[in-house]
């Protein structure tokens, strides 16, 4: 799939990377000032690359939106016509004074971001870990991986999303529409209570353990 990441900081640069080496086509959005972090995440992988943004979001079929939150409303409106039709994944997460939810919890950030570009297709992914778990998902004393929670309204923006969480090595769980954005953005904050305020080690994950339903007794 031939994928473009706008922010290449610690969420955007071990995804990117990732997925590049999982075979996809994967360049990195180069906005007009010169970033550090860019620079940086292209020394990481040979199989990357670098375009200017209008270029990059045009080659792209799935775009990736690793920024901060309180970025998105100053950049996404420029962007509406050339992600239109396009997969969206939001990786992005409100966060408030105090922990608490940015948009006080009214509606989702990835919600938000739906109504700043309403023709593209937004999917929730990569947002309930931090970056440690980005960079290294692997878990070798457990039988299963970490799962990553994801959602959306396109069912086939959704189907690739899950491939692309599988490349990066997460189990993928789909949870629902894009209405349970909300849920995944405040079990983020769980986590970040949890890990950055609360000592907790940063590789702690969720896991998915299903079990079949066991025949009705006679």
């Amino acid at each position: 799939m031939k994928i473009a990441f706008t922010g290449t900081g610690r969420v955007g640069s071990p995804l990117a990377r990732r997925l590049a080496e999982a075979g996809h086509d994967v360049c990195l959005a180069r906005a007009d000032e010169p970033s550090s972090s860019l620079e940086a995440a292209l020394q990481r992988s040979s199989r990357l690359s670098a375009l200017p943004m209008k270029e990059a979001l045009e080659h792209a079929e799935a775009v990736f939106l690793a920024i901060p939150f309180q970025a998105v409303e100053g950049l996404l409106p420029d962007m509406a016509d050339k992600l239109s039709g396009k997969i969206l994944v939001d990786c992005t997460n409100p966060v408030g004074p105090g922990l608490s939810h940015g948009l006080k919890s009214v509606r989702s950030g990835s919600e938000a971001i739906q109504s700043l570009v309403p023709a593209a297709r937004v999917i929730k992914a990569f947002s309930i870990y931090g970056y440690e778990n980005l960079e290294d998902p692997a878990y070798p004393d457990y039988p299963q991986k970490p799962v990553m929670m994801f959602c959306g309204d396109d069912i086939s923006a959704k189907q690739s999303v899950s491939t692309l969480i599988a490349d990066c090595g997460f189990e993928p769980f789909d949870v629902g529409p894009l209405a349970q954005a909300l849920h995944l953005e405040h079990m983020t904050l769980l986590w970040v209570r949890m890990v950055r305020a609360g000592g907790y080690s940063p590789h702690m994950v969720w896991g998915l353990m299903r079990r079949e339903a066991s025949s009705p007794p006679r």
